[in-house]
């Protein structure tokens, strides 16, 4: 729950700056000279490129929510096993222990997306996070039938 707050916190600070950059490039574009209607265009850049990577992302946590809501419903969400620090950081030989397994296991089903997110968990405890990212969108593409690339 906690993180769910911190993003739509995140995510609303996101869209006020987004709203006050925007503001700034229309009001530099007012101006109408060719150097404040050139830094208008620029300034609003950033704003649209920031929308539409907060929008990326929140699409693809609820995917990853749905996929998790529904591997849970199946009982098939993995048990946490990993060892841990003193410190609660988790131990990485623990985490490396757990990767093979579960990337034996999604070698042994490419075509199950269920595999798939499990080896994205894994990746995620491994502190590789891009491609946690990756096998997470593989898991999604897989669920809803959309085309995989390799």
């Amino acid at each position: 729950m906690g993180a769910k707050i911190t993003y739509a916190v995140t995510a609303a600070v996101l869209v006020v700056y987004f709203v006050l950059a925007g503001s700034r490039g229309v009001m530099l574009i007012g101006n109408g000279t060719l150097l404040t209607v050139t830094f208008g265009v620029a300034v609003l850049i950033l704003p649209v490129i920031g929308v539409w990577f907060l929008w990326k992302n929140t699409q693809f946590v609820k995917k990853a929510n749905r996929l998790a809501a529904e591997l849970n419903a199946e009982g098939g969400l993995p048990v946490d096993e990993l060892k841990r620090t003193p410190g609660g950081r988790i131990d990485r030989d623990s985490a490396d222990e757990v990767f093979a397994r579960r990337k034996a296991e999604t070698e042994d089903a490419p075509d199950d997306w269920r595999s798939w997110f499990r080896l994205a968990i894994a990746y995620h405890d491994a502190r590789d996070t891009p491609r946690a990212r990756k096998a997470m969108q593989h898991a999604i593409a897989l669920h809803d039938g959309k085309p995989v690339r390799a």
